[in-house]
């Protein structure tokens, strides 16, 4: 095996979204107000799922999941991109690096395979509703939680450690706001091919998969849906399938353009603004889009509100 050199660059420094002073201080509120806003919401979705009894089901305990990750994805990265612009600190050290390119793989691959038993668990709801309960026990819902997040630990150990045992020897400005993939990759004075062979391999194969699975799951339950007579049926049903499917191709379509290419097709100018779609943008969006396609979530977030300003 290569003998590599991980002492050679002792820091990294992002290469800021604008120099100058009049943008940076613009790019800094909104990013700031976009960060809270994206806090609050998913704070207060949490909230109210852990109060209702009416929301402790399978279905609500995978969305609190999904709400810990979207608290989880912008608070790796916004702090230290809000840094930057305020006070012009771009630098990095190489294991800050290094943990924030593991911890944010960890969130991402997570968030995937979550989305995925998600996809799984409206399957189960809308083609088998009577044996609902039982299929989706407690002790299945929590062996599928702990599975997502045990395979994105998995997956997060594997891509970082591919990354960051290449040499790094030249240059040290990383194209983009936080340690991504491609942007490292780039700045590697190794040969990178055959690590970004096994970095496409292992997302096609992990991110295929996943998408594979959700797509048979909301065939079926498409399928089950136009058989049933029901109105009723199919307006709850495509209420509450049609607020996991927006996050799905929300989420998907971004971090598939991001991750599942070679980096000969890297642009930082584009990956800029792909990577700020699913590591900000759809973490504000998810509750908003769950709260308002959902009568139980906006029952609960409601009497969340009331509680808050009840003397």
């Amino acid at each position: 095996m290569q003998r590599v050199n991980l002492s050679t660059v002792s820091e990294f420094v992002f290469v800021g979204l604008s120099d100058a002073p009049e943008i940076r201080l613009l790019l800094f509120v909104l990013f700031l107000l976009i960060y809270l806003a994206t806090m609050a919401g998913n704070i207060t979705l949490l909230v109210a799922i852990g109060t209702d009894s009416h929301l402790h089901s399978p279905m609500y305990f995978f969305l609190s999941n999904l709400s810990l990750l979207d608290l989880l994805c912008p608070t790796i990265t916004v702090p230290k991109m809000l840094g930057a612009l305020l006070l012009e600190h771009k630098e990095i050290s190489f294991s800050g690096c290094l943990f924030q390119h593991f911890s944010l793989i960890v969130v991402v691959g997570t968030e995937i395979f979550l989305l995925t038993v998600m996809a799984y668990d409206r399957y189960v709801a809308v083609c088998h509703p009577l044996r609902y309960p039982s299929i989706m026990s407690t002790k299945l819902c929590a062996q599928l939680a702990v599975g997502t997040w045990a395979t994105g630990l998995l997956n997060s150990l594997l891509h970082t450690s591919l990354v960051f045992t290449l040499s790094f020897c030249g240059p040290n400005k990383i194209q983009q706001y936080y340690c991504d993939i491609p942007p490292v990759l780039s700045l590697s004075c190794s040969s990178t091919h055959s690590r970004e062979l096994v970095i496409l391999v292992v997302a096609g194969v992990l991110g295929g998969g996943a998408c594979v699975v959700t797509v048979v799951s909301y065939i079926y339950i498409l399928l089950e849906i136009l058989a049933r007579n029901s109105p009723g049926i199919r307006h709850k049903a495509f209420s509450t399938c049609g607020s996991h499917l927006t996050i799905v191709c929300l989420f998907y379509g971004t971090t598939i353009c991001t991750y599942v290419r070679p980096s000969s097709t890297y642009s930082p100018q584009w990956d800029r603004v792909v990577s700020m779609l699913y590591g900000m943008l759809t973490p504000l969006l998810n509750p908003i889009i769950y709260s308002l396609r959902n009568k139980e979530v906006k029952c609960a977030l409601k009497r969340v509100i009331r509680l808050t300003q009840s003397p």
